[in-house]
């Protein structure tokens, strides 16, 4: 699915009395992702991996050595920005970039680009395009409160910093990339607090979002309320 040149749904989004998507908002580190694929693949949906954008966005931004603050460059950039989801993978201009995106560099560097207001306003833009067409599952920070605010089911998954921080330190090492247990928490909390704080869409539970702390759960237990809480809809 091409995401380049996305037309405007904002009219047709607010007009909508609900759509079918489940949004999955959470902080760093509380596997919205594997959760959301997992959810979409019980359900027979497509899952839509907004993260996954941004961080294709601060790898574009880091390649071409543009500052943020560079507001002609950006905008040339963001223009000419081509992004691709094909399954589990992500293409930037026809690159597979999804070892390359989930790099420390790159987590470093996709927080200030995330909470920039231009990018969000060309990701957001072509996420609602793209989910307009209703059965997705989106993972985010803001899904169910500026994306989808007319999502059917709204979920803000979160768990401990300490148990999050300890799926991080063993996925790190599974992938032979270790970092010290202290770092990774630190890291973690660092993005916890510039999400929250961000004046651009800050990371905060919808209104009509059921919380979830799955500290104490399995992935498949997770899946598993996740699916039920939607089949349980009218």
């Amino acid at each position: 699915m091409e995401w380049r040149d996305a037309a405007h749904q904002n009219d047709a989004m607010t007009a909508a009395p609900t759509l079918p998507l489940i949004a999955i908002d959470g902080p760093s580190g509380v596997g919205k992702s594997t959760t959301a694929r997992r959810v979409a693949a019980r359900l027979d949906w497509q899952y839509l991996d907004t993260g996954a954008m941004y961080r294709a966005t601060a790898l574009a931004i880091h390649r071409a050595g543009i500052s943020l603050d560079d507001r002609p460059s950006l905008e040339r950039l963001l223009s000419m920005l081509n992004l691709a989801q094909k399954g589990e993978r992500m293409y930037l201009a026809g690159e597979d970039v999804s070892e390359a995106i989930r790099s420390h560099e790159v987590t470093q560097r996709v927080t200030p680009v995330s909470a920039n207001a231009r990018v969000r306003e060309v990701l957001v833009d072509q996420q609602r395009h793209i989910g307009s067409s209703g059965r997705w599952v989106v993972d985010g920070r803001d899904i169910g409160t500026v994306v989808f605010p007319k999502a059917c089911c709204k979920i803000f998954l979160t768990a401990s910093a300490e148990s999050r921080a300890k799926r991080r330190f063993l996925e790190l090492q599974a992938k032979g990339q270790p970092q010290a247990f202290e770092a990774v928490l630190e890291d973690l909390q660092r993005r916890d607090l510039a999400d929250r704080s961000r004046a651009i869409a800050p990371l905060l539970k919808a209104a009509d979002a059921v919380e979830l702390d799955s500290s104490d759960m399995s992935l498949d237990q997770v899946v598993d309320w996740i699916v039920a809480r939607h089949q349980a809809h009218p």
